[in-house]
């Protein structure tokens, strides 16, 4: 088969602009649009397939947990959110408020909202649901026997963003939230860090995608939280993105709401509550993440086709039978089972040349692409591109011949070790971005203030003792991190206690943080 010399790379590199590299992807990709409607955006098919992906595998796993799946209104009493003080402080500019129930004319050839028809009590549109849930919860549970109380569910939510970015900032995004009551601290506790450990073991297994999961510091708690936890991945331009979070809620919420039980004495007593939630930015996450010059490369458990094929139509008598043949290896795919699913394979029949079709697909970050032609068919042979490996070191693109039945042995193989390949280059990148040995602020401030980040290539995450300051010290440290554009991520959980000193306050380190600018 003859092979292109001229790459079909994206008409902007990472290492020029990676926040216009990013938009690139998400166009060329097909993944998402602008809506019309400011920090809205339309999930295009291949976008919301890799959504639906997410949703299938992630909701095996939460019902595996035991959780129930329900859903809430998305209209929220603003009363509700008035008896939590803290909660909705830490939401009120973000809160999208729904205040007439009813239009009128203005008499210009356009609409108002109708005086005479003002809601008694303002709507909030879902920011998050706790309030909501907690108020069913306290009428759901009554005694101890209803405990714990598992619930979550898949939805929109809406928060007003200044400074929008698709898939990572938007003012209406989907997600999963769990929401679950327990007897007790230590039970809901347990819940909160089972949480935690789902997240982390899908992004790292599902997405391939390396992560550090742990506590995030006071100032980084989710409002009204008693303990928020997060997992934390690092994008190509060094940058931390916050991919997940379970948040352990005291009795903060049950306070609020009544979420009371009867226990086995007899005694009235608050549940300890908790909630925990991925979102969309899951998918910004894989783009930053395992994207190339080239376009998108899908983790294989989520791509929504793991194989295409193109057959090289001519508009002659030769086509049907080539057609033929390769309905044969499609049939032959989707009989085979990889992660526990049959293999997703996609016949593209489309009218076009399918060395245009070829690069469309490369851009979605399919894992294998076949192109078959007459000859192939006849030989009973294919020519396969695995995303990873586009390139040979000519510069021509690295198709690999082989005979029919041999690729059908390996496809499965191909397949893993495509996810596999991810994952590796994800976590040596990672790990050779961490920088430890910083001991005072000029070198902290030297680090970040590196040459590379004048080209969108920015310093990765310092590692840091941390004495864990609270209250005035805490927030001290918080300016002086905001003065250099960097935010504490988190803990990672079960890292040894480090020597030295905090420095910061100039205290014994008591555990370790990282810092880093981030999404």
């Amino acid at each position: 088969m003859n092979q292109i010399t001229i790459k079909h790379a994206l008409p902007v590199k990472r290492a020029d602009d990676f926040a216009q590299w990013y938009q690139t992807v998400i166009a060329e990709a097909e993944l998402a649009e602008e809506s019309g409607v400011r920090g809205c955006m339309v999930i295009k098919p291949w976008g919301y397939g890799i959504w639906e992906r997410i949703q299938k595998l992630m909701d095996e796993r939460i019902k595996a947990a035991g959780v129930d799946n329900c859903y809430f209104p998305l209209f929220i009493p603003l009363s509700f959110f008035a008896k939590e003080a803290e909660h909705v402080d830490g939401f009120a500019k973000e809160m999208a408020v729904v205040t007439h129930h009813r239009l009128i004319a203005d008499g210009a050839g356009g609409l108002i909202p109708d005086p005479e028809a003002k809601l008694e009590e303002p709507l909030v549109v879902r920011p998050t649901s706790e309030t909501v849930i907690g108020a069913a919860m306290a009428r759901w549970i009554q005694s101890w026997r209803d405990l714990p109380m598992l619930t979550n569910q898949w939805a929109n939510v809406v928060r007003w963003e200044m400074r929008t970015r698709m898939f990572l900032r938007t003012s209406e995004f989907l997600w999963q939230e769990g929401h679950t009551a327990h007897a007790d601290e230590a039970d809901a506790r347990v819940e909160t860090l089972r949480a935690l450990e789902m997240y982390r073991s899908f992004a790292e297994d599902v997405l391939a995608m390396p992560v550090v999961a742990g506590p995030k510091s006071e100032n980084e708690r989710f409002p009204g939280a008693v303990a928020t936890y997060s997992i934390e991945a690092m994008m190509q331009d060094g940058k931390a993105l916050q991919a997940g979070t379970s948040h352990y809620l005291g009795t903060t919420f049950s306070q609020s709401a009544g979420i009371r039980y009867q226990d086995k004495a007899g005694q009235q007593a608050l549940c300890h509550t908790t909630s925990w939630g991925v979102s969309t930015r899951l998918i910004g996450g894989v783009i930053m993440t395992h994207g190339d010059d080239d376009g998108l490369r899908t983790p294989p458990q989520i791509a929504p086709q793991q194989v295409v094929i193109l057959p090289m139509l001519r508009d002659n008598d030769g086509d049907d039978a080539l057609l033929a043949y390769c309905e044969g290896i499609r049939a032959a795919l989707a009989a085979q089972t990889v992660y526990g699913e049959r293999v997703r394979v996609l016949l593209d029949k489309r009218p076009g040349k399918a060395t245009a079709k070829r690069w469309a697909w490369v851009k979605k970050g399919v894992p294998l692409v076949l192109e078959i032609g007459g000859r192939d068919a006849e030989g009973a042979a294919v020519s396969v591109l695995r995303r990873d490996r586009l390139w040979r070191a000519d510069g021509k693109v690295d198709f690999t011949g082989m005979p029919r039945d041999a690729f059908l042995a390996v496809a499965v193989a191909e397949i893993e070790a495509y996810g596999r390949v991810l994952h590796e280059q994800a976590t040596g990148y990672r790990d050779a971005r961490i920088k430890r040995g910083i001991t005072d602020m000029a070198g902290l401030n030297a680090y970040f203030a590196d040459e590379r980040e004048q080209s969108n290539l920015a310093p990765g995450w310092v590692e840091l003792g941390w004495s864990r300051p609270t209250g005035a010290a805490l927030d001290a440290v918080v300016e002086q991190l905001k003065a250099l554009k960097l935010t504490i991520r988190n803990t990672p959980l079960d890292a040894p206690v480090p020597g030295g000193t905090c420095l910061f306050t100039g205290e014994p380190a008591v555990e370790t943080i990282f810092v880093a600018r981030a999404y």
